[in-house]
């Protein structure tokens, strides 16, 4: 397969081999390596009527040495743990979810990007309902999927100022819903919003709080967080319908561990702005996107510039000089992948 490496968008693209394991009488199989990219799943399987399926987007890292590394995958194995519990799923092990990443990372090495072209080897983990069922319950089997693809960046251009949109009359998710859970409902709740930004010339729609419409939410697939401007506060939007992004979490970390910011989650008011001079948008697939301006009520905020911001730019060095083994990582942050 013949790759440009430095041309890749975020795309599909199959690759020669996966995981897969099933959840039948109670219990998961071991699991192990496949070929193909088709999945046989019997009509009635709650995935395909009632949504109850999960997944997770994580990247593997190829560093200078050659070396290829995982990001914090322990959180997103407890992640998807949240996730299946929540939609009464049973959750795999850390043990095993790891497992099958790295499975499939090493068998797919050939296809890692090379160090230096910015692009990574993207996973998306996948948990579904499957089996004969009809009646609004959960399945009694699941199947559980790791597929790979070599991405660049989410959106377009990468790291470039992208213009945002508050969506109007529409809701990503509610309080006491599956917001804070990663799953397929959520995206389908955002596709029209999402379709409306596209359209007139946004990078996507930012959701507000689903009781006031006051307080930001999240930024269509990704998070919001906001450096004030005297570059003393990294804010993040904090609610019970928040996915707990595993970036953003990352970055709230470094902010303060690193560059000596008081970083915290709380809620944020769309009226507040004024106070940022900086925003970003921020997640696996995102990972820094900076925020030019945000539009709402047919006013625009427009943050400093409009341009990268200073400690934007700093943060997004950091995170990426850790994924990609330029920086030191806390302890924890990175995992080895074995080619042996």
């Amino acid at each position: 397969m013949d790759i440009d490496w430095n041309g890749l968008g975020f795309n599909y693209m199959e690759l020669p081999y996966r995981y897969e394991a099933h959840y039948q009488d109670g219990a998961w199989d071991q699991g192990g390596l496949v070929q193909g990219n088709e999945l046989t799943l019997n009509v009635g399987s709650p995935a395909l009527h009632y949504g109850q399926s999960a997944f997770e987007g994580m990247k593997a890292y190829r560093t200078k040495s050659g070396e290829i590394q995982l990001f914090r995958p322990d959180l997103n194995a407890q992640r998807l743990h949240d996730s299946a519990e929540k939609l009464l799923m049973p959750p795999l092990s850390q043990t095993q979810f790891l497992d099958a990443a790295k499975q499939v990372v090493a068998a797919n090495a050939d296809y890692v990007p090379p160090y230096g072209t910015g692009a990574t080897l993207y996973l998306r983990p996948l948990l579904l309902g499957v089996g004969p069922n009809i009646g609004v319950a959960p399945a009694k089997e699941y199947l559980f999927t790791i597929f790979a693809m070599p991405v660049g960046a989410y959106y377009k251009g990468g790291m470039v100022p992208t213009k945002f949109m508050v969506a109007n009359h529409a809701d990503r998710a509610a309080h006491y819903g599956t917001g804070q859970s990663k799953v397929g409902g959520n995206y389908a709740a955002s596709l029209q919003a999402g379709k409306y930004a596209h359209e007139h010339g946004y990078g996507d729609a930012i959701y507000l709080d689903p009781i006031e419409h006051k307080y930001i939410e999240e930024v269509g697939s990704a998070n919001f967080f906001g450096i004030t401007k005297d570059e003393k506060k990294f804010l993040t939007p904090k609610s019970p319908s928040i996915l707990p992004s595993i970036t953003r979490r990352s970055l709230l970390a470094l902010a303060r561990d690193r560059f000596g910011l008081d970083a915290e989650e709380t809620r944020i008011s769309i009226d507040s702005l004024d106070q940022f001079g900086e925003a970003g948008a921020c997640g696996t697939a995102a990972v820094i996107t900076p925020i030019a301006s945000i539009t709402y009520n047919g006013q625009v905020h427009q943050f400093g510039d409009g341009g990268i911001g200073p400690m934007t730019h700093k943060l997004y060095d950091e995170l990426t000089g850790i994924q990609f083994g330029d920086r030191e990582a806390p302890a924890g942050w990175t995992v080895p992948v074995s080619l042996d």
